[in-house]
């Protein structure tokens, strides 16, 4: 369940002092209108700008962000609430990034926390050889420079705990002493204890988000152990939001399925847009493809052993089987252009229920099929319609290994109007499951993070009563 690793970081500089006579600029540096007033006024608020700037700079030298915004706050921002980001002390996220080399016990993840999380960039414009565990890191990014961000307390209608949770995980997995595993994510609760506004609604309008399954943080005392920290079983965590890229389908009440993040990442609505036209107009020799490995020992991915065979008879699939050595798994534009040469794309159960190629072929306009209903349909009820049979099939798991040739066979009963129609189904859907890149405060679409903020206005709105909020 891990994967690999990049070189650090560099800490971004603090947002400067927001003003009301500041407004969003389009370059990286934000603008401060200077109004007419007295001189003696000018001099005193050139003096409070320039203190504000060294204060926050000695005050808060690590924290990430690009650029300030203010914010509308007696309504929602373009359909996204105004919320307020936790000024963490910096063992909770940054500083974890200066020991980016141990913080995954199967590889080096210096090359993939550059560039706030997207990793090394590829030959193509914004697009990046992402990690698929890093959603915590480009979720914090995007909100630094969201247009919805607040920088008063008293506006927001949500508070964001920018704590790097799955990668502290990944870096304590072999710990044996669970009083040092569970050390971080119990300060972090001691410490939002501490805070007012996490105490006004016990937290209830506070939210996290993770890059890593939330079996990653539910160990029990009765359970296997193999790695996981107690983070969300605490109390307090249950009263909050917690985002995350694969929920507990029957304990999960309080958590909700994010996007793994592909490797696309928009800097414009308009390169969106040119993707869409490209996805959509591309040939597709295949019927269907898997890429994907055989996985030993492990129940739920026993099906992936079917789904090599049954591929590997048909003339109609294109398979691209992973194991040790192969690079074409792990080379993104090798995946995105089988998943692009592509009618339906094979989604197996992995590691856990989810896999990060569902979020692949979507990007590539390709139709996933699915073997469980835990592998996308109740993971992501914000990005994904209620009515799976217009953008995905689903073939029951236990029947695959009954019929030689079942898949082919379900996948050819399709017609090619109905393919056509999903297909569009699913290009429309790529703008909610992407991450814009964060430099961009206001791409002209909705994408993933966007989607995850109106869905939680809405859960606070119920948890806590539209009238208080």
């Amino acid at each position: 369940m891990f994967f690999r690793k990049p070189s650090p970081t560099q800490p971004q500089k603090h947002q400067p002092c927001t003003t009301k006579s500041q407004s969003l600029s389009k370059t990286k540096e934000p603008h401060i209108t200077i109004i007419n007033l007295p001189i003696k006024f000018t001099v005193f608020a050139s003096f409070f700008i320039a203190s504000c700037f060294l204060f926050l700079h000695f005050r808060h030298p690590t924290t990430t962000t690009t650029t300030t915004t203010t914010v509308n706050t007696t309504a929602t921002c373009n359909g996204s609430p105004p919320f307020y980001i936790y000024n963490l002390p910096p063992r909770f996220n940054l500083d974890l990034l200066k020991n980016c080399e141990n913080l995954n016990i199967y590889m080096n993840m210096c090359p993939h926390v550059i560039n706030n999380g997207l990793g090394q960039p590829l030959s193509e414009s914004s697009w990046y050889a992402t990690h698929q565990f890093l959603a915590e890191m480009i979720f914090h990014a995007r909100l630094e420079n969201h247009v919805c961000r607040t920088w008063d307390p008293n506006h927001a209608i949500l508070f964001y705990i920018p704590f790097y949770g799955g990668l502290y995980s990944s870096s304590v997995f072999r710990q044996n002493n669970h009083t040092l595993r569970d050390s971080l994510a119990v300060d972090l609760i001691d410490h939002l204890k501490k805070q007012r506004w996490f105490n006004r609604y016990n937290g209830k309008d506070h939210f996290i988000s993770l890059g890593r399954t939330a079996w990653d943080f539910m160990r029990t005392k009765t359970g296997y152990d193999f790695g996981a920290n107690i983070l969300l079983n605490l109390p307090p965590v249950k009263n909050m939001s917690v985002l995350t890229v694969e929920r507990q389908p029957w304990k999960g009440k309080n958590q909700n399925g994010i996007p793994y993040p592909s490797y696309f990442h928009p800097k414009t609505k308009t390169e969106m847009l040119t993707w869409q036209n490209k996805v959509r107009q591309n040939d597709r020799p295949f019927l269907f493809s898997f890429i994907g490995g055989k996985r030993k020992g492990l129940g739920k991915a026993k099906i992936r052993d079917e789904l090599v065979k049954q591929c590997n008879e048909s003339t109609r699939c294109e398979l691209v089987e992973c194991g040790v050595g192969n690079s074409k798994c792990h080379d993104p534009m090798e995946v995105i252009g089988v998943m692009m040469k592509s009618r339906f794309c094979l989604q197996a159960p992995g590691d856990s229920f989810t896999r990060r190629s569902t979020f692949d072929s979507v990007v590539a306009g390709c139709i996933p099929v699915f073997f469980s209903p835990h592998t996308a349909y109740t993971q992501y009820a914000w990005y994904f319609p209620e009515e799976r049979d217009t953008y995905s099939v689903y073939i029951e798991e236990g029947g695959v290994g009954k019929k030689r040739n079942l898949i082919e066979e379900v996948l050819m009963g399709i017609s090619g109007e109905e393919v056509e129609k999903m297909r569009e189904t699913v290009i429309g859907l790529i703008p909610r499951i992407s991450y814009s890149h964060p430099n961009g405060s206001d791409v002209g679409f909705f994408d993933a993070v966007d989607v995850a903020l109106r869905g939680l206005a809405k859960v606070v709105g119920d948890n806590i009563g539209n009238s208080e909020i």
